[in-house]
Parts: structure tokens; C-alpha cells; sequence
């Protein structure tokens, strides 16, 4: 949220760059419906590196500036118009989501490719499609400045999301697909319900305007609570994640990587947004810890099934669901004496998690869609050989999971450590002993799979397919990502602080 000192009707410099960042995507999913199929690759090779481009200036303007893009659409001010803010953790977000997306595009040319002059087709098409929309309603929720406007880019997220889920028409695909959408549809309504209930109360939506007007009452409280439980719903955390593992694991190695890297951290964002900036005074200790609750449950579901799994995907899919709870865990840290959500080291941690956690994730589920294409299946039992047939695929692996774990210099491991400093300043221990419990299941389940991976095959492997090297760069690139966002520490991480009220941060360190 802006500082105290922006006024929501003032227009920045460069803040027209927020607005190009929207309308990018949305170009280009309209002039791949103009141009046709065989076209909407090609118009994503050159709009997602743009888009990359674009995300990288507006993060490095709010750093050098130490102040939030604000754009005002229409010349319409709050309440009445609509504001598009850009504070550090939408830029940081920004630059991240468009890495990943943009690596999965490179990944994704073997499985979804259009050569010049060749038939169109109906899955390339829409993935391609599915893709930049995916990308716009991601910057259309780290730039929303009113309630309402989120709640438009969470559905246009959702409607492009689902069918990434079903795009070979499986019958099983179908049925998760459908899953999917009736938990996100659920966590629509209640969206939905809770922000009309706050407009009925405060007469605004934006987000500023509202933090400024909120009080303590039931109407408030029962709005916060509807419209919590359905982002939670659309995240995927304990126990609302039973979309989650069969969806990511039925579709393509590079939809699951953009569904478990991407998706899920559009309405976590918005969780942050609702309780860091619009009520921070209103969670209370023990909605706190609620939070941190089910986060834990979360953390140790979802690392206990994992490593029951038999199957590659399937394991890296409950593994989202156990890191998931991590990004809950930042709640009853950040909550100060008064009972107020601060952004310092908690918030940090929890935003340099979900970074984290969608370099790392999105390099697992290529590495995985790898070994399957290359081996026939994923089954964890029969990895053997797999580490000398495809060498750069399993040391991919192997980083992200060395992310997730939180080794160091991994960002992970930055991410964790800030959060077990809060955890030890403000006397929660227990969260401390759940992050490195989390850590040892994590291990568990990494150990499993590399061993099996390293293990000599009982049996002359048989090669399915040649792997693309760009395939397996790709992958790479992300696992490296993730593997240094921990040298963030010695630059721009104090960025996630920029235009919050309780900071006192000014410009880069």
C-alpha cells in the first residue's frame, strides 16, 4: 500500500508503465484470436520477453525511488475510479512471475510448437492463448488498487487456468479440471459476497481509501472471513486443497509448472493485500495463529503424503501443497504488540518464500515432464539410470529441491531464516520447530527420488525421446534462479518494504 503521504488521486511519473503492463497480454491474446492459431506462439516469443522487460523497469524505478507507481485509469479518482499501484512487493512479484512464465514458454516450444505452415491445432493454440491471459490477470492482481478489480482478475486467472488443466481431453484431466473450477467458483462467491459487504458498509472498494475507514464490527468481520476462506480455497491451503494434487498432476509438464509456480500465488497475494493493507489491526492474535495453524497442518499433510507418493508428479504436487503452508506462517509473526500486521522480516520472509517456491516448482514439474517423456513414466520406484540419461534434468531437480528445503545460498533458505528470526523475536518457538520439522520431510522426500534417480537401472534403459537441451536449460535456469534469490540479502530484498506505512524505507541499500 502506499505511505501515509500518496494520495490516492495523484497520478506518478511512469505510471502509464503499469497500465502497458496490463494491456500487453490482453493485445496479445486478441491478436492471436485475429491472426489465427499458427501465429500465437510467435506473438508470445515477442510479447513474454517484453513483458519481462517492462516488469524489470517498473522494479528497478520503485527501487531507485523508494515510492510506489500510482496510475489513475481515466482521470477517474477513488472512490469513484479505478487506481493501479505498483509498490515493491507487486514489482518484485511482477519480475518473478514473468521469469518463470517466460522460462516456461522456452520449455514448452517442444510440446506446444507451431512450425510455419503447419496445420493448426487445437492444444498449442489455447496453451499459448492461456498463457499470456494467465500473465495478465497475474499483473492485473499485483497492480489492482480496489478490492473489486482483483476480483475481476482472479476470475480471468481462474477461467485461463482451468483448461491448462485438461488440455489433452482426458477423461481424468476433464474430472480434475472440473474440481478445479468448483472450488475456484466457491471461492468467487465468497469473494464476491464479503467485498459487497464492505462496499455496503464504507461506500469503497479501493484499498487506501478503505484501510483508512475500516472499524471492528460484524458486517466487517463476517466480509473478511468470506472472502478469506474462498482465497484460501483458490490457494490450495490445508484443507481446501483437494483440486490441487490431481490437477497438477494430470496436466502437461508445463501447464503444472505454471499452475503450482504462478496460480496459487495470485490469491495468496491477495490474502496479503486484504490482511497487511487493508486491516492489518483487525486479525488479532488468534486469527493469527489460525493462520499459522493451518499453514503447519498444511507443512506436515502435505510432506506425509508426499512421501508416500509413487508416482514423480504427484509427489511434487502434495509437495505444494506442504509449501503452501509456509506462506501462512508469516501471519502470527508479523503481528506486533498491538496486535497489528507489520511489514518487516515476517512479511519479507513470507513474500521471499513464494518467490522462492515458484522458481524452484516450476523447474521440479519440467524436470519431471522430462524424465516421463524421456523414460515412459514417472514412477520413483523404476528411476534408476535416470541420472545418467538425463544429468542436467536431475540436477535441476536436485536444486529446486535444495530451495525447498532451505539450504543455503538458496532463496529459500533466506526466506526461512527471516522468518525463524521472527519467530525467535517475538517468542513463537513452535513455528520455528514447524519450519524445521517441514525441512527434515522435505529432505525425506528429495532423498527418495535422487536416490532412485542415481541408482543403476536393473535393466537397459529405453529411451522414449530425445530431450531438447533448451528443455533442460530451461529447467535449469529456474532451479539456478531459485538457487540464488539468497543472495538478495546483499541488494534489493528491502524492495518488498517500499510503500508500506511502517517502513521507513527510502530508496536501495
Amino acid at each position: 500500500m502506499p505511505d501515509a503521504n500518496v494520495l490516492p488521486d495523484a497520478t506518478t511519473t511512469d505510471g502509464a508503465l503499469l497500465v502497458l503492463a496490463i494491456v500487453l497480454p490482453a493485445a496479445g491474446v486478441l491478436l492471436s484470436f485475429v491472426l489465427g492459431g499458427r501465429y500465437a506462439e510467435r506473438i508470445a516469443s515477442v510479447l513474454l520477453p517484453s513483458g519481462l522487460f517492462l516488469a524489470t523497469i517498473i522494479f528497478a524505478d520503485v527501487w531507485q525511488s523508494g515510492h510506489p507507481l500510482i496510475y489513475i485509469v481515466g482521470d477517474w479518482k477513488p472512490p469513484l475510479g479505478i487506481a493501479l499501484r505498483a509498490d515493491g512487493l507487486s514489482a518484485a512479484m511482477m519480475v518473478a512471475m514473468a521469469i518463470v512464465i517466460c522460462a516456461v514458454a522456452i520449455f514448452a516450444h517442444a510440446d506446444f510448437g507451431t512450425r510455419p505452415g503447419s496445420v493448426e491445432a487445437r492444444a498449442p493454440f489455447a496453451f499459448w492463448i492461456l498463457l499470456m491471459a494467465i500473465w495478465g490477470a497475474m499483473n492485473m492482481v499485483f497492480l489492482g488498487g480496489d478490492l473489486f478489480t482483483l476480483y475481476v482478475a482472479i476470475e480471468l486467472l481462474t477461467f485461463a487456468a482451468v483448461p491448462l488443466v485438461c488440455l489433452d481431453g482426458r477423461a481424468e484431466t476433464l474430472q480434475a479440471a472440473l474440481r478445479y473450477l468448483l472450488f475456484a467458483l466457491l471461492g468467487s462467491i465468497l469473494y464476491l459476497v464479503g467485498t459487497a459487504l464492505l462496499y455496503g458498509s464504507y461506500a469503497t472498494l479501493d484499498i487506501v481509501l478503505l484501510s483508512r475507514q475500516v472499524r471492528m464490527e460484524p458486517a466487517t468481520l463476517v466480509a473478511a472471513t468470506l472472502m478469506t476462506i474462498g482465497l484460501f480455497a483458490k490457494t490450495a491451503l490445508f484443507p481446501l486443497h483437494l483440486w490441487l494434487p490431481p490437477a497438477h498432476a494430470g496436466a502437461p509438464a508445463a501447464a503444472s509448472a505454471v499452475l503450482s509456480a504462478v496460480v496459487v500465488k495470485g490469491s495468496f497475494f491477495i490474502v496479503v493485500r486484504l490482511w497487511f493493507d487493508v486491516m492489518p489491526g483487525m486479525l488479532g492474535a488468534a486469527g493469527a495463529q489460525l493462520f499459522g495453524a493451518l499453514g503447519a497442518a498444511a507443512i506436515v499433510f502435505g510432506s506425509v503424503v508426499a512421501l508416500q507418493q509413487q508416482r514423480l508428479k504427484l509427489l511434487i504436487a502434495y509437495s505444494t501443497v506442504a509449501q503452501i503452508g509456509y506462506l501462512f506462517l508469516m501471519f502470527p509473526l508479523a503481528l506486533d504488540t498491538a496486535a497489528q500486521l507489520q511489514g518487516g522480516g515476517a512479511l519479507t520472509g513470507g513474500m521471499l518464500q513464494a518467490i522462492s517456491h515458484a522458481t524452484a516448482k516450476a523447474a521440479m514439474f519440467m524436470a519431471a515432464g522430462l524424465i516421463y517423456a524421456t523414460l515412459g513414466h514417472d514412477r520413483i520406484a523404476e528411476l534408476g539410470g535416470a541420472a545418467r540419461a538425463l544429468p542436467m534434468t536431475i540436477f535441476a531437480f536436485a536444486l529446486g529441491g535444495v530451495s525447498l528445503i532451505g539450504l543455503p545460498p538458496s532463496g529459500g533458505f533466506l526466506a526461512k531464516w527471516l522468518l525463524l528470526e521472527a519467530a525467535v523475536a517475538t517468542g513463537q518457538w513452535w513455528w520455528a520447530i514447524v519450519m524445521l520439522a517441514g525441512g527434515l520431510f522435505t529432505s525425506g522426500y528429495m532423498f527418495i527420488v535422487l536416490s532412485s534417480a542415481v541408482a543403476p537401472s536393473s535393466e537397459p534403459l529405453k529411451l522414449r525421446v530425445a530431450v531438447p537441451r533448451y528443455q533442460e536449460a530451461a529447467a535449469l535456469a529456474l532451479a539456478l534462479t531459485s538457487l540464488l534469490l539468497g543472495l538478495v540479502a546483499l541488494g534489493p530484498v528491502d524492495i518488498l518494504l517500499v510503500g508500506r506505512p511502517d517502513s521507513m524505507m527510502v530508496g536501495p541499500r
